[in-house]
């Protein structure tokens, strides 16, 4: 596939998402932005949710994981299956009552302002570098098939990207996420069904020889009970997968803004089922397409890539399929990447503005869109310089990186909603950043100690152990005082 072609349906797609952008997002005021006027319905949000759960990092990386890690992903996303639900008829029905532009404005009705504030600095934290490092698996892949042979330096190809993120998602927000979210779905599931079809038929499978095939690999082992010191064990994916899904979803701005933009709580909950068994079903198709990229390698006997996360771009473009598979995993990647930079660019934006400028009560609204205006433009320099450093850290499976990095940035924010959920103790606010930044410095060195002095690996369990030494910390801050008592 020539750079030419990639060029040309990069611009295709990018042209039919500002369309999109512009259309939904030409009226939306402050509200609208943050919160898409709680106007979305159910099935659109279910629709918009089903794509922002996927990024650049599942699309790239989950495919190529199959070797090393078989189907034991799946373990994880029956733990989110679970997770779902506990977002839907647990912290759906708290946030609506609370009536809350940002989640973490509960953190100050609970604890306090610093509470409050230290919460969202860990989000933002969390997400940008989340975002960042999504963007960059798909920027390395621009770099390969565009950039780098046209001459442009990687710095020109990051500021290039996040550069149209932002352009179109500076005036709707959440009102213009709901509609390209969805176009991200469209474009993201179509790809990935079209590209299991054009492989199978280049493997000469049809429907039956393709579920004899993939069932046969030893690649589609699901379920590993034997090795409780492994990362695949089932229970450590499986409760890691649950609090990992409560973690991102549940207490992560961004990916709530889609579900609190619709009008009751009862939509919300119907878009959260149906978000999660549709995801069971794109995730397993993914997996399925690992295994027919493995097979087409040994069929033709093209050399694997050094990494992973280079295996579908390498048959897709390069694998000698007709060019069509190449157009549909540009537009796939594509439509993944800008749509997940986006939402976190908006939940980002929302977040800073709200919970660490306290806009909407400081600001009219024609001073509050000025403010958003200038925070969202920041948000966006960040991010290009975290992309850029990102570069440097990346040196292991993506998915497994930033489920690395979700282990240690969401356990404070975890460990800070449980403690005021589940208790109805109050911590000494002023002394509670100390608590959230002990909480992933203790998760290392317990990580380290484990592996060096016993041989045990500490999975995505991590968050788990996270959370928990938050908690004790807040209790500790609470001794002594009485539950109604604010510091």
């Amino acid at each position: 596939m020539s750079p030419l072609a990639v060029i040309l349906t990069v611009s295709g797609y990018i042209a039919v998402l500002f369309l999109v952008a512009w259309l939904s997002g030409r009226r939306a005021d402050n509200a609208g932005f943050f919160t898409g006027n709680r106007r979305t319905p159910w099935y659109m949000a279910a629709l918009a949710m089903i794509g922002a759960a996927m990024s650049g990092v599942t699309f790239i990386s989950v495919p190529g994981s199959v070797a090393a890690d078989s189907f034991s992903y799946m373990q994880m996303v029956a733990g989110f299956t679970v997770g779902q639900l506990i977002v839907a008829f647990a912290l759906v029905p708290l946030f609506y009552r609370l009536k809350v532009v940002s989640l973490y404005q509960y953190l100050d009705e609970r604890f306090g302002i610093v509470s409050h504030r230290a919460g969202a600095c860990f989000f933002i934290l969390s997400k940008m570098l989340g975002a960042a490092l999504r963007v960059y698996v798909v920027c390395a892949v621009m770099q390969l098939l565009v950039f780098g042979p046209y001459g442009w330096p990687f710095w020109a190809n990051a500021v290039v990207t996040v550069a149209l993120v932002w352009l179109y998602t500076q005036r709707g927000g959440v009102k213009s996420l709901i509609w390209t979210d969805t176009l991200k779905t469209l474009c993201l599931v179509g790809s990935l069904v079209l590209t299991i079809v054009f492989i199978a038929r280049a493997l000469d499978f049809g429907g039956t020889e393709l579920i004899r095939e993939v069932s046969a690999s030893p690649m589609s082992q699901i379920f590993f009970f034997d090795n409780p010191a492994s990362d695949r064990y089932f229970w450590k994916m499986f409760v890691g997968g649950i609090v990992v899904l409560v973690a991102m979803t549940g207490l992560d701005q961004d990916m709530m803004q889609c579900n609190l933009s619709c009008r009751t709580p009862r939509d919300a909950q119907r878009n959260i089922v149906l978000t999660a068994f549709c995801q069971i079903i794109v995730i397993l198709l993914f997996l399925v397409l690992g295994v027919l990229l493995y097979l087409y390698v040994d069929s033709r006997g093209l050399a694997l890539p050094a990494k992973s996360d280079q295996l579908f771009s390498l048959v897709a473009v390069d694998g000698g399929l007709p060019a069509i598979v190449g157009i549909v995993f540009v537009l796939g990647l594509i439509s993944s990447t800008y749509s997940a930079a986006g939402s976190a660019m908006t939940a980002l934006t929302t977040s800073f503005t709200v919970d660490l400028l306290d806009g909407p009560a400081r600001y009219d609204e024609q001073r509050l869109t000025r403010v958003r205006h200038r925070v969202h433009l920041l948000m966006a320099a960040c991010m290009t310089l975290v992309i850029l450093g990102v570069g440097y850290l990346a040196d292991d499976n993506a998915i497994n990186l930033f489920f690395r990095i979700v282990s240690y940035t969401y356990g404070p924010i975890l460990g800070l909603f449980l403690f005021g959920i589940l208790s109805r103790r109050r911590p000494r606010d002023r002394w509670v950043p100390f608590v959230a930044l002990a909480g992933p410095v203790l998760s290392a060195l317990l990580q380290y100690a484990a592996a060096e002095r016993w041989g045990y690996r500490i999975g995505f369990e991590l968050l788990v152990y996270n959370a928990l030494f938050v908690i004790a910390g807040l209790f500790l801050l609470s001794l002594g005082r009485r539950e109604t008592e604010k510091s």
